[in-house]
């Protein structure tokens, strides 16, 4: 469990690495209509953990609470991601993971194991849940590298 909290930890630090020395350009490029650029994934990212970080501090709060999933296209393309800031989505995706530190340094076993309910989805731990965080953000890291492969190839021509 210790190495999913560190890991959760970095992930600001990660995202921001990723993203380090890119243009606007870059940042706003799109590998095709139907997908997200750089710039619309850290905002989805941002807002996932918002949404998130609520489910957290839900299922160490309530017993066996319903989880309700958000709908991630409905959110990109309905909120004007291409208009929102980054940087403060940025800021604000780091100070969600901060405000949840202290908790998390001082989690115990029964707290690790308490659940929550998916509608939709079933019964999850929280240390299902954290674990889906620290993935969540690895997944869109790739996805991240692929779109500035893609921005890459597609200046060479």
């Amino acid at each position: 469990m210790e190495d999913i909290i560190q890991e959760y930890a970095s992930g600001y630090a990660m995202l921001r690495e990723a993203i380090q020395g890119l243009t606007e350009e870059e940042l706003r490029y799109k590998p095709a209509p139907d997908q997200w650029s750089i710039h619309q994934i850290i905002i989805h990212v941002a807002d996932s953990e918002m949404s998130s970080t609520s489910r957290l501090k839900t299922v160490l709060a309530e017993d066996e609470p319903t989880l309700i999933s958000f709908d991630q296209d409905a959110w990109a393309n309905n909120l004007g991601y291409d208009v929102l800031d980054r940087e403060q989505y940025l800021q604000l995706f780091k100070l969600l993971r901060l405000s949840m530190q202290t908790i998390l340094d001082n989690l115990t076993n029964e707290q690790i194991e308490r659940v929550g309910v998916y509608v939709d989805q079933g019964r999850f731990s929280f240390k299902q849940l954290l674990v889906f965080r620290v993935e969540h953000v690895r997944g869109h890291l790739a996805q991240i590298e692929r779109v500035k492969k893609a921005y890459r190839e597609s200046q060479s021509f």
